[in-house]
């Protein structure tokens, strides 16, 4: 067997100039063949300067190097979206294609546990709910993040033992992204628990045991309990029993997930509450807001929750 293929996406900042010295350090027990690629989003003046020091990086562990000059600016614009979000975007986009180009099913990253606590409390300022507690395990997709459990200074600690130079990116400090301001607030409450960023990553691995529990249960369930029709007139189905209210808010989510349907927290709270206290009800049609419950009347044990808008085929005739 071959070794496998990882593009390494370097900024030239610490965390990826690390990442790139340890995985090349590591590329013959690991069983690696690594690659580089360098995007330049257009954003600072320093941004060449940044380009020229990856390059000189891909020169000194001789890797290949693949570069692009992304719009950033263009593509925010016309997405009416922020800048960050932008770059991420087209960062992705575009190192995905690359991964393809080159035989790579592996993209790695410098994210570290700051990181990983910076994008906790940005997620949980948004709404993102239990979510937010775990965004950015090691693997993800074709992301990989083998350091997100070391901190930014063991790193720097790391390349200036090994002697190698890193870029550092000024506006990281600059409180133009909610990120960055986070970021600025975040060292005051690592004073109050020094152990802040250990916590919410040990807090991240009980979440994700719970949610990989929750979504077995979900999956157990899918038949017996509950099921989907995703055609043209999408509905979900449930069976007349004693469900409680988390349970079926569950099944929901994972159904509306799966049917492409809006899951606002609150939403799917209001809307199981209701679900669970018509199931014991009698066997009639009823509404709340834009969604309708009906029985099944050749199938007793059967409810069908739809938009009120449509009825799905499966119900024509029947009630």
């Amino acid at each position: 067997m071959g070794n496998r293929r990882v593009v390494v996406a370097c900024s030239g900042g610490g965390d990826s100039t690390a990442l790139l010295s340890l995985l090349f350090s590591l590329r013959g027990s690991l069983g690696l063949e690594l690659s580089m690629a360098h995007a330049d989003h257009q954003l600072r003046v320093e941004a060449h300067e940044d380009s020229h020091f990856v390059r000189e990086l891909a020169r000194h562990f001789d890797l290949d190097l693949a570069e692009a000059r992304l719009d950033v600016v263009a593509h925010a614009n016309q997405q009416r979206m922020g800048l960050e979000t932008a770059a991420r975007d087209l960062r992705w986009a575009w190192l995905r294609r690359e991964a393809v180009s080159c035989g790579a099913d592996l993209i790695a990253t410098g994210h570290t546990l700051e990181d990983h606590t910076e994008t906790v409390f940005l997620r949980l300022s948004r709404g993102g709910g239990v979510g937010s507690l775990m965004p950015l395990p090691v693997r993800q997709s074709h992301r990989w993040s083998p350091l997100i459990e070391v901190r930014r200074e063991e790193l720097r600690e790391y390349l200036r033992s090994e002697g190698l130079p890193w870029r550092e990116d000024a506006s990281n400090l600059e409180g133009f992204t909610p990120r960055n301001r986070w970021r600025a607030l975040l060292p005051t409450l690592r004073q109050e628990s020094p152990s802040l960023d250990q916590h919410l990553w040990e807090t991240h691995l009980q979440v994700r045991e719970l949610s990989e529990l929750r979504d077995r249960m979900i999956e157990a369930w899918h038949g017996p309990r509950w099921n989907l029709d995703d055609g043209a007139q999408a509905a979900v189905w449930l069976r007349a029993e004693a469900w409680r209210e988390d349970e079926l808010r569950w099944v929901l989510e994972a159904a509306f997930r799966h049917l492409d349907w809006t899951r606002e927290a609150a939403l799917l709270r209001d809307l199981s509450g209701w679900v669970v206290h018509h199931l014991a009800g009698h066997g009639r049609h009823h509404s709340f807001g834009h969604w309708a419950l009906d029985p099944r009347k050749d199938e007793p044990l059967q409810w069908c929750l739809h938009p009120s808008s449509i009825r799905p085929a499966s119900l024509a005739g029947l009630n």
